[in-house]
């Protein structure tokens, strides 16, 4: 099952596991089969569990920050490779989660566009999260040590991704603050057409969460989005992302490490740069299991 769990993935982009009625670490089992998991340096993790990201809200702990188009923590490095989300308690109407291929929306653009963008460099900033700390003098001090921590990072405009060769604009919203070497005014513009992509109806799914729901996603092309509506009803899901790889650019040749933290071949059937990949209208792959 592993192996076909790869090949849907590197396929598909995206995953819905259904009627998942397990727990906590039956869920960071699963995610370990894929790779090394992370810690979040911001977010409400576990305290069991560094791993383990919390989302639990309601009428007294309003959501915040994830109702934008984003791809989970560029602001490192090496972002994730991968993220697994866990729904336990959802309302009954709203808090929907969006996702967006952003190797379709490459494959819609232009070739004047594509070209234009390719070899770009854009610089990931984790400004969200300066919300967080205080203005008093120990909030700036612990802001300033995160800054020497989390430096801003330049990735890709276009990335390839390094299982199926396919390219991927690599830029979003929540973290993504400049083009390299444009003034301002430029890439501000450009980063605004490039930020509405994700947008695009075409290139999305929409996931109505119900509980015991699990899914798990390429964070390498897809971009989610997570709706705000449903408060003060409550909410609560749980999160594990694997680690990755820093991106390489549109130009360079596609890595031959697999999802599985380059332990194994790449998934049969998915050659670098061929065009094996799904149609848009494909872009959803559902596997219901029961436990």
């Amino acid at each position: 099952e592993v192996i076909e769990i790869t090949k849907a993935l590197a396929e598909h982009e995206f995953l819905v596991f259904k009627n998942q009625n397990i727990s906590s670490e039956d869920q960071i089992r699963f995610a370990k089969i894929f790779g090394k998991l992370s810690v979040h340096p911001f977010s409400p993790n576990s305290e069991k569990i560094p791993e383990l990201i919390i989302f639990e809200n309601d009428e007294n702990n309003p959501p915040f920050g994830t109702d934008i188009w984003h791809s989970d923590e560029t602001f490192r490095d090496s972002p994730p490779m991968a993220t697994c989300l866990r729904a336990i308690d959802v309302p009954k109407v709203g808090g929907d989660t969006l996702f967006s291929s952003m190797s379709a929306a490459y494959d819609g653009l232009s070739e004047r566009m594509k070209s234009y963008i390719s070899g770009l460099e854009a610089i990931h900033d984790f400004k969200p999260f300066k919300k967080l700390f205080g203005n008093d003098e120990a909030g700036m001090k612990d802001l300033h040590r995160f800054e020497l921590m989390w430096p801003p990072v330049a990735h890709p405009v276009v990335r390839s991704h390094p299982v199926t060769g396919r390219k991927v604009v690599f830029v979003n919203p929540q973290f993504t603050v400049q083009i390299k070497g444009m003034n301002e005014f430029e890439s501000r513009s450009l980063l605004a057409d490039l930020f509405d992509l994700a947008k695009i109806p075409e290139y999305q799914y929409r996931l109505h969460w119900e509980n015991n729901t699990m899914v798990l996603w390429d964070n390498r092309s897809v971009q989610h989005y997570a709706v705000h509506d449903y408060w003060p009803q409550r909410r609560h899901l749980e999160r594990v992302t694997i680690e990755g790889d820093k991106p390489f650019g549109s130009d360079a040749i596609a890595s031959e490490e697999s999802l599985l933290g380059g332990k194994s071949p790449r998934p049969a059937g998915v050659k670098p740069g061929h065009g094996n990949h799904a149609p848009k209208r494909e872009f959803l792959r559902e596997i219901e299991r029961s436990k």
